[in-house]
């Protein structure tokens, strides 16, 4: 699924693990939006993510997620 975005970007929805989250992904936690600004690596493949809103949020190698991943128009 692709949605126009601002600034001339395109979103598409991609699953995601601890191996390919990326900085920029916006995933929903509690019902919001939240933008990952930063990874940590963690012992056993787990990563902490820093959110915008300074929060953490750990995953571990089985979490599966939904998140928007934006991607520049070419």
């Amino acid at each position: 699924m692709r949605e126009r975005a601002f600034s001339g970007a395109l979103g598409s929805t991609v699953e995601i693990t601890s191996t390919t989250v990326q900085r920029g992904d916006v995933i929903q936690v509690g019902g919001r939006a939240c933008r990952v600004s930063d990874l940590y690596q963690l012992p056993h493949g787990a990563k902490q993510l820093l959110l915008d809103s300074g929060e953490l949020l750990t995953i571990h190698t089985r979490t599966r997620l939904l998140a928007v991943r934006m991607r520049r128009r070419r």
